[in-house]
């Protein structure tokens, strides 16, 4: 296979200079980076951190020569290994594109055409840039999923994207990226959506393939434990300008900016548990499918006391999700039964009193698609306060702004879209809406894995503090231990389907842990550059020693 010449390990790769985005919005200019350098050299990994809005996303994309739609690079230089991506023509910087700069996306689902195979896409770059035969193209994806630790190499490219898990597909784009063995991968937060499990091994797979094949790399993220295991540099963004910048072990050690240390630290709530036996809703015995008949929930029994929050863990594919449209109605169990206050709801959505719905509410992960862009925020809440309340005219309205003063935003809100508002701000206008309804229990599915830490523990203390107010029981859906650490009271562990643990948060998480349990506490990244290898070393001797 045909590859570009690299160079030596530590020349300048990149070199931004000076670079001013803009966005376009109501007839005028709106900055978003504002005078920004990054240097980058060959085989480095730089890790570019900050809060929602810090241009993260938009100074890696640049490192490109691209600007999303609506915004345009007004200022500065970009020299790519001698390249001048701001004089470059458009078709140049295509040619560049796919070939010796790549992108690994945050959602890898949304990113593959379902209708072809996880191979055709792989080599589609290699192919289009005549870099290989499409033999010599093929036979280098398969050693590419054998770097990546993809389970049958040979084979699992000729699946399609919904018959590989999450994390295999996120490494299948991993492999897309590096087909054509790019001098830069842009990786745009790659791992949010992955349980814990699941990303220590695209982090393991990501970080090999890097050094294997001496390739820079940008890591976009907001989790401060992943990019210390990926990143050589880190760089901190806040509205658009640069922070601070030093390589890792220094940044963790030794922050010199105040605001980098207000990030080290914002992980700071800790709920205390509280002990209830009122039992709200009971999931009793379930067993629940989709179709084809394969079993998803095995026999699952989970109690769910008043005013407390039960979080579900578990890696993908363990049930917690569906453990939850069970609870909601949206998926009827095939066995066994959900009861709230002692009596039996009937197993379909439809089959529901209005009473019945308004008692169980759901916010879902993502804000962006569980609203839908042409409404506003009164349309949002108005609606279940229609719906349910039967409000209407000043009574809706008054209502309405009662909600938003419960959840932190003013009246200015009201009329607003959600392209104009933050990710942060969008979560809590989907909290409000569950609370239009005056539920009892609301499930939060991921409700805070795609946000930043500081916007993740506005939300979290936002939720502790409605639950001391209005008496909600939350069941909390999760991957992230520190969540479960933050808002729990007990916890619920699943793996395959089934109950494997449950109890008060105290004993959960104190040893000695259940192997499943031990598996998951111990995927937690933490915020020290050698645990990830540490943690490849000592299961790998494990292995060994079994």
């Amino acid at each position: 296979m045909s590859t570009q010449n690299k160079g030596e390990k530590g020349e300048v790769l990149l070199e931004m200079r000076g670079i001013v985005i803009d966005g376009y919005s109501d007839d005028k200019w709106h900055p978003i980076i504002k005078g920004a350098d990054l240097i980058l050299k060959r085989g480095e990994v730089m890790g570019l951190i900050g809060e929602s809005g810090a241009g993260k996303s938009t100074l890696g994309l640049a490192s490109m020569g691209f600007a999303r739609p609506g915004c345009a690079i007004h200022e500065g230089t970009i020299n790519f290994d001698g390249i001048d991506l701001i004089a470059a023509t458009e078709a140049e910087r295509r040619e560049l594109r796919g070939s010796r700069i790549a992108y690994v996306a945050q959602s890898a689902a949304a990113s593959f055409n379902p209708a072809h195979k996880l191979i055709d896409q792989t080599i589609e770059a290699s192919l289009s840039h005549g870099i290989s035969s499409e033999e010599e193209a093929r036979a280098d994806a398969i050693q590419l999923f054998a770097d990546l630790q993809l389970p049958q190499p040979n084979s699992i490219g000729e699946r399609y994207p919904h018959q590989v898990s999450g994390g295999q597909l996120q490494r299948v784009m991993t492999a897309m990226a590096m087909s054509s063995r790019p001098d830069l991968i842009i990786f745009d937060e790659p791992t949010t959506a992955l349980d814990v499990t699941t990303q220590v091994e695209v982090l393991a797979s990501m970080r090999l393939i890097v050094e294997k094949y001496n390739t820079a790399a940008i890591y976009i993220t907001h989790d401060l434990a992943v990019v210390a295991q990926m990143a050589d540099v880190i760089k901190v963004l806040r509205y658009g300008e640069t922070v601070e910048n030093a390589d890792t072990r220094t940044m963790l050690s030794n922050p010199e900016k105040e605001y980098t240390k207000s990030l080290w630290s914002v992980r700071s709530i800790e709920k205390e548990e509280s002990i209830s036996k009122d039992i709200v809703l009971k999931v009793d015995r379930v067993d629940a499918a989709y179709g084809g008949g394969v079993k998803v929930l095995d026999n699952v029994s989970i109690d769910i006391p008043r005013g407390q929050t039960i979080a579900i863990v578990g890696e993908s594919g363990s049930g917690k999700s569906t453990a939850a449209r069970a609870m909601t109605g949206l998926l009827p169990p095939s066995k066994g039964k959900i009861l709230f206050n002692g009596k039996p709801l009937p197993p379909m959505l439809k089959d529901r009193s209005i009473e019945q719905l308004k008692k169980i509410q759901m916010i879902y992960q993502s804000a962006d698609t569980a609203m839908n862009p042409r409404h506003t925020v009164r349309d949002v809440i108005g609606r279940p306060l229609q719906f349910y309340l039967g409000l209407k005219g000043k009574a809706l309205d008054d209502r309405l702004i009662e909600l938003l003063k419960l959840i932190e935003l003013d009246e200015s809100f009201i009329d607003r879209l959600p392209a104009e508002m933050s990710g942060g701000q969008k979560q809590r206008v989907c909290i409000a809406r569950a609370l239009a309804a005056e539920p009892e229990v609301i499930i939060c599915d991921e409700v805070t894995s795609a946000l930043d830490q500081i916007v993740q523990k506005g939300i979290l203390s936002l939720l502790l503090r409605l639950q001391r107010e209005l008496g909600i029981t939350y069941v909390f859906i999760t991957h992230d231990i520190a969540t479960v650490k933050a808002i729990s009271d007990q916890i619920v562990v699943m793996y395959q389907g089934k109950v494997v643990e449950q109890g008060m948060k105290s004993v959960i998480l104190s040893p000695p842990f259940l192997d499943y349990t031990n598996l998951l506490l111990s995927s937690v990244p933490e915020m020290d550059p050698d645990w990830l290898t540490g943690l490849l070393e000592q299961r790998a001797e494990a292995e060994k020693a079994n």
